[in-house]
This record gives structure tokens, sequence and C-alpha cells, in this order.
């Protein structure tokens, strides 16, 4: 197994995650869904500082879910 977390703290973070509830575990993705998210959009917008906000939002959009996506959305935001 590659891993750079020490066994016996990974057992303890098993551990303690299977003693949260659904609700608690379903916060928890949802919270480090958001943190990534939004450290992709600050990537994005580091790499491309003469793009508009729309602009960043469509690009994240091609980047995660592919040029023809964004290019709709592009289209319906310029209707």
């Amino acid at each position: 197994m590659l891993t750079d977390t020490h066994p016996e703290a990974e057992r303890v973070q098993i551990e303690l995650l299977r003693k949260k509830t659904v609700s608690e575990r379903f916060a928890l993705v949802r919270s480090l869904t958001a943190f990534t998210i939004d450290l992709s959009r600050r990537a994005i917008a580091r790499a491309n500082p003469d793009l508009s906000p729309d602009e960043l939002r469509i690009k994240y959009i091609e980047l995660v879910y592919g040029k023809e996506l964004s290019q709709r959305v592009r289209d319906y935001l310029l209707k």
C-alpha cells in the first residue's frame, strides 16, 4: 500500500470515520469537495489572469466536464 500515513494513525482515522453518522460523513465529503473545487478555480484564475469571472467559470467547466458542455454554457450565457 502506498501511503504516507503511519498504519496506527490510519487505523485511528478509520475508526473515527466509522463512528460518525451518515450525515456527518456526508458533510465531510461536501466540505472536501468544496475545498477541492475552490483550489481548482483559484489555480485556473492564477494561470489565466486575463480572463473575466464568467470566462474563468467556463474554463473550469471545460477542464472538468469537457469542451462540448463548456461551449453550450458559453452559448447560453451569450443569449
